[in-house]
């Protein structure tokens, strides 16, 4: 932990990334989830699922209702998803508690029936694109939106199917999942690791 200046004597803070330190709730997400290993189809399917969901919006608006998001989308598990049909469809169109957009929706059925039917093991998919090294940022500027390994990861799963993942939903991805560590130079949490 570092001292800011306009702390009184003593005081110690958590210096975190600058998008953390906005809200309760992306501190929250920033210290226990963001650049944390993430493994698992459910839970890769999930977060997969979200971010493309965030394509065009504030994180902070999929991060509050994700909660929703899950119980409308049965735990984000891709067998049960995939079986979702038009009556399902409708009901999370008129779900108030997720974001109401039926590209989106029909992505994230079409995305759970691909990894089912094509037996994808999704987990050693989208890790396999982790980069082998990663220069930690320095400030937020120097935080990229897209890499090499995110335009292959786009590129790969639009060949196997997966709709509405591109090179930059693909980062935010890598980094959500700790498949990059993007914490910048003076977070606590770099220092962690």
């Amino acid at each position: 932990m570092t001292t800011r200046p306009e702390q009184a004597a003593g005081e110690q803070v958590l210096v975190r990334c600058p998008w953390g330190d906005s809200t309760p709730d992306y501190a929250a997400y920033h210290d226990t989830e963001w650049g944390v290993e993430l493994h698992g189809t459910p839970e890769l399917y999930e977060r997969m699922s979200l971010e493309a969901f965030q394509s065009g919006l504030s994180w902070i608006t999929i991060l509050r209702k994700r909660p929703a998001f899950r119980a409308a989308f049965a735990g984000f598990d891709p067998e049960l998803v995939a079986a979702f049909g038009p009556a399902d469809v409708e009901r999370l169109m008129a779900d108030a508690g997720i974001v109401r957009n039926r590209l989106k929706i029909d992505a994230a059925i079409h995305n759970a029936r691909v990894v089912v039917e094509q037996d994808v093991d999704l987990d050693a998919l989208l890790w396999s694109f982790a980069p082998a090294g990663h220069v930690r940022p320095a400030t937020i500027t120097d935080v990229p939106a897209i890499t090499d390994e995110s335009k292959a990861m786009a590129k790969e799963l639009k060949k196997r199917g997966f709709k509405f993942l591109g090179p930059t939903t693909c980062y935010a991805l890598m980094q959500a999942t700790g498949m990059v560590d993007d914490h910048i130079a003076t977070c606590f949490r770099a220092s962690a690791r």
